[in-house]
């Protein structure tokens, strides 16, 4: 069993940064992917970007890529989300999740975190 803890949202103005965490407790996430997903108001929860265990598979979302850049430090168990040039359209709740799989849908991942909320104002 892994349980997942995200930390780092809040609330900014366009144009900042936020680097977002994802801590893992009890199983490691060894041999996990370990992915990042959002959800806004009224939408469905989409895929934003994924790492493997050892950080050499990347995958991000198209709206993200560039701005966007995962990262994980497995010393600390935790994988991070760093979040530049943000927009309102970043608004949404960030849910970390881990599973065997390079996949973008969620129904591939077996754990999930709490999520954390980020609001970007214009």
């Amino acid at each position: 069993q892994v349980q997942l803890v995200e930390s780092g949202g809040g609330l900014v103005q366009a144009g900042d940064s936020l680097r977002l965490s994802c801590a893992a407790s009890g199983r490691t996430f060894s041999p996990y992917v370990t992915a990042w997903f959002r959800q806004a108001p009224g939408k469905e929860r989409e895929f934003v970007a994924s790492i493997n265990w050892g950080g050499n598979y990347l995958n991000y979302a198209g709206v993200t890529k560039g701005r966007f850049t995962i990262s994980r430090d497995n010393a600390k168990n935790t994988v991070y989300l760093q979040m530049n040039s943000l927009t309102p359209e970043d608004t949404a709740v960030y849910y970390c999740a881990a599973g065997p799989t390079t996949a973008t849908s969620e129904r591939r991942f077996d754990y999930w975190g709490q999520g954390t909320q980020v609001t970007v104002f214009s």
